[in-house]
């Protein structure tokens, strides 16, 4: 097959291929050691996936003056403990998402294992794939934080232009509607960029490095090429996938309703969630991998899925 040419790819067939893998792996036969074992090591793949928890209501407390002067005060007066929490508080808070990034960056590798090889195997791709995880783990905490600067820094010069029309001065409509319409021009794009770049570094540079035993930074030089002959067909996938997650989404939000929401807060759970909703999990992950593998051969990872060769079993850690 010439890589240099566009191939025909569809993005349906994945899903029949998707469907029977998920059978085959946690069905045929059923076991829930089974189950559980795939479910941690799909629970640890997605910890830094979790939703982020809304916003109070804050107009009675903007309204409440003498409220607010109490709160500055109290602050001005403890003010060194203040700081000195809120540091100890930021630092945890850092060093928790730090860690779960890691363990997340370890687990991809170990729940595509379990995808592809159908296998519940835990500790033996936590300690083989150990190298391609951390080199994961550090792509994406600099890629995180870069974006992270750059969508805040958009986000604030978005704030500052709203507060400079909220003013009502004439002076500063004119250059805070620009300011404005700058930074939304350039902050949409950037979030629509970053969302892509996880995106398929999760669907489709990991399943490379896992193949390859490559680094992350040679494995995205990998899928560039693929992406540079290839890219209505990835299009194509990006807004399937869009629409396999609004699916699934109302199901859940479907069967959270009928139960009175306690389908949602079991569903909450952390780790019996994962588990609950294994199925979804090892479907999406499947269909990614069957969607990848029309590309060729170099980009299956099913090719040798029920052959464990003794290096692996004997690996030591």
């Amino acid at each position: 097959m010439n890589e240099s040419e566009p191939i025909s790819i569809s993005i349906i067939e994945p899903i029949s291929e998707a469907i029977e893998k998920t059978k085959q792996i946690l069905f045929n036969p059923f076991d829930w050691k089974k189950w559980f074992a795939i479910g941690f090591c799909a629970w640890l793949a997605n910890l830094c996936q979790g939703g982020g928890s809304g916003g109070g209501n804050m107009n009675g407390f903007q309204n409440d003056q003498g409220q607010v002067t109490a709160v500055r005060d109290t602050i001005s007066t403890h003010l060194p403990l203040v700081i000195t929490i809120g540091s100890i508080i930021f630092v945890l808070v850092v060093t928790i998402i730090i860690l779960c990034l890691w363990l997340s960056s370890r687990g991809r590798f170990m729940f595509l294992n379990c995808v592809a090889k159908n296998t519940d195997q835990v500790k033996l791709p936590w300690n083989k794939y150990r190298e391609q995880g951390n080199s994961l783990f550090l792509f994406r905490l600099t890629a995180g934080i870069i974006s992270f600067v750059c969508i805040a820094v958009l986000g604030g010069l978005v704030a500052i232009a709203v507060v400079m029309l909220k003013n009502n001065s004439a002076t500063l409509i004119a250059p805070a509607i620009v300011m404005l319409v700058l930074a939304l021009l350039i902050l949409l794009p950037t979030i629509i960029a970053v969302s892509l770049l996880f995106k398929f570094t999760k669907d489709f540079v990991v399943p490379i490095m896992y193949l390859k035993g490559t680094k992350t930074i040679q494995a995205w030089k990998d899928f560039l090429e693929l992406l540079r002959n290839n890219k209505l067909n990835l299009l194509l996938y990006i807004l399937f996938q869009i629409l396999i997650t609004i699916c699934i989404t109302i199901i859940i939000v479907a069967l959270t309703c009928l139960t009175c929401c306690i389908a949602g807060c079991i569903l909450a759970l952390p780790y019996i969630g994962t588990v609950l909703l294994l199925p979804v999990f090892v479907f999406c992950r499947s269909y990614s991998l069957c969607y990848l593998r029309q590309y060729g051969s170099q980009f299956d990872v099913f090719s040798n899925e029920t052959n464990i060769s003794e290096e692996e079993l004997i690996l030591p850690e």
